[in-house]
């Protein structure tokens, strides 16, 4: 009768740790900032959404970064509102956090919050190729050079 109840107690024990086990959804995991740029949060002013999991977020010293989600924010380029929530005034790929503002017809919103995979700084050549990549902006079509003509280049037909 003991050993049946020892065995009856350690299995409600294992069934109630793995009932309580609450796994965080793997795509909202933190995700390693190392090498990752920073935004001051107080310095952004503008932002361009190219799809659902990424952003070109420019701050006040004219700076752009472009900034990845760990999943879809599907609705991204029709949301109302976007802000952006740090725990210590900077916005940090894989510790800071994309806030998504729906609006409805009802006037009530909904709010969804998205981890920030990461944040890299751009050259005005990056953030032009990103928005050619993403279809925001049409490239630049160069002419093709005509070829010079060399002096002295001639063709000598031989008999």
């Amino acid at each position: 009768m003991i050993k049946q109840s020892v065995i009856c107690f350690s299995l409600c024990f294992l069934v109630a740790c793995a009932a309580s086990d609450s796994s965080p959804d793997p795509a909202d995991s933190v995700v390693s900032n190392a090498g990752s740029d920073c935004i001051s949060e107080s310095s952004i002013r503008d932002y361009t959404v190219l799809d659902e999991s990424n952003l070109i977020v420019r701050e006040s010293r004219s700076r752009a970064y472009h900034v990845e989600l760990t999943r879809p924010a599907y609705g991204l380029r029709s949301s109302w509102q976007l802000g952006f929530r740090s725990s210590a005034g900077r916005i940090c790929g894989g510790t800071s956090d994309i806030i998504v503002v729906d609006g409805s017809l009802g006037g009530s919103s909904f709010d969804r919050t998205i981890r920030i995979r990461s944040i890299r700084r751009l050259s005005p050549e990056d953030e032009e190729d990103l928005l050619i990549r993403f279809g925001k902006k049409e490239p630049e079509i160069e002419q093709p050079r005509q070829p010079e003509a060399i002096e002295g280049a001639e063709v000598e037909e031989l008999d």
